[in-house]
């Protein structure tokens, strides 16, 4: 119990002036220690690039809810602790870094502010793209990622995507009415927008069309939610295997590929694969 005192006692404290930003001393330590480590990456493709920092998380621990805390929506920096969407947004923040030669703690901030909230403005919590198909689009819109399925032959359908709006209870900032009409708000504009999936079954053909660095978003049968979990491919031996954040303990990489890994899932219906481009602002 005092050990995860200490750990949300840590995370709190706000290290910068900018009262949005909550982060500890010990992450801004370790952003510059991984900035340092960062620095020989030499990747063949973006893609790689991707993966190797991508891999530098390994054996981070997997944390739920690192976002969820205080009274009010900050910007939470934690590289200690990550959960599977945080993961992709802080390799992909670094990715900015490196691609735009950047090398200070403000311009990680503002990298990861701009990936994690719609249109890269932090207001509140319904600002935060909590809805993966959405965090996907909208990061098309900016430039930085393209969501490739549907060349791949994906499929299109029509879900409901509401699961925060009927299961309020899980989220104790929806308490505030005025946060939970906003998600609301936003769950039926999402439901304007099909969904496009690459069928489990369609995987395994079309996974020579999949590179390292791809975004893949696992698709699920679950009742108003679009995406369980997320990660990164990642080649090897020939196969598509995924690099993740993974529920069972920590940063990873699945032992066996892809596919075989999602046939286990039995909520799963396929995935999303979106490609980070990271343009340069």
């Amino acid at each position: 119990m005092l050990h995860k005192t200490v750990f949300y006692l840590i995370l709190i404290f706000a290290l910068t002036v900018d009262a949005q930003i909550s982060c500890s001393p010990m992450d801004s330590t370790l952003f510059y220690s991984k900035l340092e480590g960062l620095k020989g990456i030499e990747g063949d493709s973006y893609g790689d690039s991707v993966v190797d920092i991508g891999k530098s998380f390994l054996g981070t621990p997997y944390v739920e809810k690192t976002l969820e805390i205080g009274d009010i929506e900050t910007l939470v920096v934690n590289l200690r602790g990550l959960d599977c969407t945080t993961y992709v947004e802080n390799v992909l923040a670094f990715g900015l870094m490196f691609q735009n030669n950047q090398t200070d703690f403000e311009s990680f901030t503002e990298n990861l502010k701009t990936i994690r909230y719609r249109n890269g403005v932090l207001d509140g919590y319904p600002s935060r793209l909590h809805y993966f198909t959405e965090w996907i689009r909208n990061n098309e819109g900016k430039g930085l990622i393209q969501d490739i399925t549907v060349s791949l032959d994906g499929i299109e359908m029509n879900k409901a995507i509401n699961f925060m709006g009927t299961h309020r209870a899980l989220y104790p900032f929806l308490e505030e009415d005025k946060n939970y009409a906003a998600i609301q708000a936003v769950e039926v504009e999402l439901a304007k927008e099909s969904l496009c999936i690459l069928p489990q079954d369609k995987i395994e053909s079309k996974e020579h069309l999949i590179q390292s660095g791809d975004i893949i978003a696992l698709a699920t049968s679950i009742k108003g939610l679009d995406v369980t979990h997320t990660g990164f491919a990642i080649k090897q031996n020939g196969r598509i295997h995924l690099l993740h954040a993974s529920s069972s303990g920590s940063v990873r990489i699945t032992e066996e590929p892809l596919v075989d890994y999602l046939k286990k899932i039995k909520s799963n219906i396929g995935i999303i694969v979106a490609r980070p481009t990271l343009l340069s602002s």
